[in-house]
């Protein structure tokens, strides 16, 4: 008995790439520098060279780009950064804007 197999073409599945967010801190005249270089190391991974030229660059400019991520990630790290100032009783803020 012959067993009858039936070949299906693959449908083509269209895959988007998934929408990206660069996260921003934001500038306040309490938070100390040190801090904002902690921030940018525990939560950003950044090295401390790198923690350094971004703090610097949030000093001078208003905001600085610490990193570009999925909707998902660039939400947690926000809400990282959030929760860690309010523990330290900073004002520190984080935003995000798409690309």
């Amino acid at each position: 008995m012959a067993v009858k197999r039936e070949i299906k073409e693959k449908s083509e599945v269209q895959v988007k790439e998934p929408k990206l967010f660069k996260v921003f801190l934001l500038n306040d005249d309490y938070t100390t520098m040190d801090f904002v270089v902690e921030i940018l190391c525990d939560i950003f991974h950044k090295s401390y060279e790198e923690a350094i030229e971004i703090m610097l660059i949030v000093h001078k400019n208003g905001k600085g780009l610490c990193g570009i991520y999925t909707y998902e990630i660039a939400e947690t790290k926000i809400d990282e950064v959030h929760r860690r100032a309010k523990v330290n009783e900073f004002p520190l803020r984080a935003v995000m804007e798409e690309i």
